[in-house]
C-alpha cells in the first residue's frame, strides 16, 4: 500500500519540525509494511510577502489529490495573524469539510506538569473541537470605517449538521474510552447558539446511555482543567472554546511542544490534515531547538486515520519511551539543552 501525503511546512519552526520528522515518518512506514510518497508545497507567509497570497489559486484542487496533509505551522511576525490564519489553515479546513478537530492532552511518564501532584498517566484527555463554523465563521463585517460610528459585527454560526457531527464523534470516543463526556459551552450568556448546542448534545446523548455527560460553562471548565485535569476524559466544545481549552490542556500536560492535532473529514471524501499546535514560534525559528515530538505524534494520528494502527502505535510508543528515559535528549521547552536533530536521531533508534 502506498499513501500520498502532502507536506505543508509553512512558516517558522513549522519548516524545521516537518523536515526533521520526515525520516521518522518513513521509518515507521517501512516497519509497518507500507510506503509513503510525499509532495512538498512551500506555501505560506513568505509567498504572501512576495506574491500577495499564501497559496496559489489552485491550491485546494492540488491538495485534493492527496490521501492526507501534514502541516507544520502558519504565522509570521510581519503579517497580522488573522491574515495568515485565513490565508491557509481556515480555507483548507472549510474546503475539505474537516469538521472534527481532535486534540489529545497526555502527561507522559518523565514529563513534569506545572501543576503539583501529577505524574505520568494522571492526565489523559482529548478535546473534540468543532472546526469549520462557530465563532470562527466569517459571517459579519465592518461598516463606517474611520468614522466615530464605525461598527464591527462578528456572527457565530452553528448548523445542526456541524454540531451533530462533532458531538457524535465525541460520544463515540467517550464510549470507547472511560465513558465520560464533558460538554463545554457558555449557554447562560449565549441563549441562541449555545443553547442550541446543548440541545443537540442532549439529543445525541440518548443514543449513548453508557456515557456520563457533564456540563460545564467554559470559564468553569478552564478553572477545572487546572484544578482537576485528571478527572477529564473527553471534552466537546465549539471552535473558539475548543481552541482555548486545548492550549491550556497542552500546558498542564507539560509543553505545547507535545501537543498534536487532527483535522478530520469524517466522511472520507477529502483529505484530512494533521499538525502540531505549537505555532510558528518566530522567537526560536532558525535556532534548531524546536521540539519535533508534537509533529511525530501528529504523524501517529495521521497513520491511525489511514488505518495503519501498528505504525501509529510504534510512533506514539517511541515518543513515550524517549520521554520516560531521563538520559534521552530533550529540547529546552522540556527543560533540556538538546536540539531538534538530536531528539529525532535518538527517536529513530527507538522504532
Amino acid at each position: 500500500m502506498t499513501y500520498d501525503i502532502a507536506l505543508l511546512p509553512g512558516d517558522g519552526i513549522g519548516v524545521e519540525v516537518v523536515d526533521a520528522t520526515l525520516p521518522i515518518l518513513e521509518d515507521a512506514a517501512e516497519r509497518g509494511g507500507f510506503t509513503v510518497e510525499t509532495t512538498r508545497y512551500d506555501w505560506g507567509s513568505e509567498r504572501y510577502l512576495e506574491e500577495g497570497s499564501m497559496m496559489p489559486d489552485d491550491a485546494i484542487e492540488t491538495l485534493d489529490g492527496h490521501d492526507a496533509i501534514l502541516l507544520g505551522a502558519v504565522g509570521h511576525p510581519d503579517i497580522p495573524d488573522h491574515v495568515t490564519l485565513r490565508g491557509m489553515m481556515l480555507p483548507i479546513r472549510k474546503a475539505f469539510d474537516q469538521q472534527v478537530c481532535k486534540r489529545p492532552s497526555v502527561l507522559f511518564d518523565g514529563v513534569e506538569s506545572p501543576l503539583r501532584g501529577y505524574e505520568g498517566g494522571d492526565i489523559d484527555f482529548v478535546v473534540f473541537r468543532e472546526n469549520t463554523e462557530g465563532e470562527y465563521s466569517d459571517a459579519g463585517g465592518r461598516e463606517h470605517r474611520g468614522h466615530p460610528h464605525e461598527v464591527a459585527v462578528q456572527t457565530a454560526i452553528y448548523t445542526r449538521r456541524g454540531t451533530e457531527t462533532i458531538v457524535r464523534e465525541a460520544f463515540e470516543a467517550a464510549a470507547e474510552r472511560d465513558g465520560h463526556l464533558t460538554n463545554v459551552t457558555k449557554s447562560n450568556a449565549q441563549a441562541h447558539g449555545m443553547v442550541f448546542w446543548d440541545e443537540v448534545v442532549e439529543e445525541v446523548a440518548e443514543e449513548y446511555p453508557e456515557v456520563e455527560v457533564e456540563r460545564l460553562l467554559v470559564d468553569a471548565a478552564s478553572m477545572d482543567l487546572v484544578r482537576r485535569p485528571d478527572e477529564f476524559d473527553v471534552l466537546v466544545a465549539s471552535n473558539l472554546f475548543g481552541d482555548i481549552l486545548t492550549d491550556l490542556g497542552a500546558i498542564v500536560s507539560g509543553s505545547v511542544g507535545l501537543a498534536p492535532s487532527a483535522n478530520i473529514n469524517v466522511e472520507g471524501h477529502s483529505p484530512s490534515m494533521f499538525e502540531p499546535v505549537h505555532g510558528s514560534a518566530p522567537d526560536i525559528a532558525g535556532e534548531g531547538v524546536a521540539n519535533p515530538l508534537a509533529t511525530v505524534l501528529s504523524v501517529s494520528m495521521l497513520y491511525d486515520h489511514l488505518g495503519e494502527e501498528s505504525a501509529a502505535a510504534d510512533l506514539w510508543d517511541a515518543v513515550a519511551a524517549q520521554l520516560a528515559d531521563a538520559d534521552a535528549p530533550r529540547t529546552p521547552d522540556l527543560g533540556g539543552e538538546s536540539g531538534t536533530e538530536a531528539v529525532v536521531s535518538d527517536l529513530r533508534t527507538r522504532l
